[in-house]
């Protein structure tokens, strides 16, 4: 609760203050009266308090929760961060395929994710989402990082057979090029961090979206593995989205333990107090972040036919 009022606070004092946009809270129990009332205080915007159905937040019948188990125990003898949480998991699978099929998102059309304890260190002067309204943008992201390999071995070959079978997922080229080094053939973890961001709802509500969620969740590794929403929103957005409908909020000043975004211009130090040479952008483990922006501008807006990357595919044992 304090943590997420920490984070209300800065969120009003920088932006929401002089734009007044509603706070939707979603949660798989019911909420505390005294987290209600503290969270909208918070606040003149409108609160709304929604509790999450149990099919989103729960094991789909398909998961053998036996062998789930010792998938965690094995992970956890490797070191993997949330190695054995069950919460962790089921938290990303609803990011992942959930959260925008909620009724209380019905009648949004954005959304901006905001978490507890994150710090927003610039003055936001304008409204991101008209600006992503106005220019066609679909995803906003302030750091991208690479993924741990550990938590999703078989996320790409999963990924993969989906392109097989549904080759109209991939229409930007280039986005291929951002999260693999050679070709398709491994993935390099490229992932936009997803405890920021701003999405435009259409595109997780898509049917090209939804199949490729459904491919991913009757894989099962949100469950075997530790597959993150992060990397399954990032992979949708890399290969569905042409580069100038995702956005990196360069100039918003933003920190969620242990990374830093700051912008880097002269100018912007006039409204943000976080220190520039600290930004992960400047850091080798977030350079995802920069290297989007450097994909060409030249971008496919037609599907990638099926041979292209069939290739690619593992073979059956090997995939195991």
């Amino acid at each position: 609760l304090a943590g997420m009022k920490r984070a209300m606070r800065q969120i009003e004092d920088r932006f929401n203050q002089k734009f007044n946009y509603p706070y939707v809270f979603l949660n798989d129990v019911d909420f505390t009266p005294e987290f209600m009332t503290e969270t909208a205080a918070m606040t003149h915007a409108n609160v709304s308090f929604g509790k999450i159905p149990h099919a989103h937040w729960s094991y789909p019948e398909w998961i053998n929760q036996t062998y789930a188990h010792e998938c965690r125990q094995r992970m956890h003898k490797q070191g993997v961060f949330y190695a054995l949480s069950e919460s962790y998991r089921h938290m990303c699978r609803f990011n992942s395929g959930f959260f925008f099929r909620h009724e209380l998102l019905q009648d949004l059309d954005y959304y901006w994710r905001i978490e507890p304890d994150v710090e927003y260190s610039c003055d936001i002067d304008y409204d991101p989402f008209l600006f992503m309204q106005r220019q066609g943008i679909k995803y906003g992201y302030t750091i991208a990082l690479h993924e741990y390999p550990e938590t999703v071995p078989t996320l790409w070959s999963t990924v993969k057979a989906h392109i097989a079978a549904a080759p109209e997922f991939v229409r930007h080229a280039a986005g291929m090029r951002w999260l693999s080094a050679d070709g398709g053939a491994t993935y390099n973890g490229c992932h936009f961090w997803s405890n920021f961001e701003i999405g435009a709802l259409s595109f997780f509500r898509s049917p090209e979206y939804l199949a490729y969620f459904d491919a991913l969740d009757r894989a099962g590794g949100f469950f075997y593995e530790r597959w993150g929403d992060a990397p399954v929103h990032a992979i949708a957005a890399a290969l569905m989205l042409q580069k100038h409908e995702v956005h990196w909020f360069e100039d918003i000043g933003y920190y969620h333990n242990p990374w830093l975004n700051c912008p880097q211009g002269a100018a912007a130090r006039l409204r943000c107090h976080c220190d520039p040479a600290k930004s992960a952008v400047l850091h080798y483990w977030a350079s995802c972040t920069r290297e989007w922006v450097e994909l060409p501008d030249a971008n496919a807006t037609a599907p990638i036919p099926a041979s292209t990357l069939i290739s690619l595919l593992p073979s059956a044992s090997a995939s195991q």
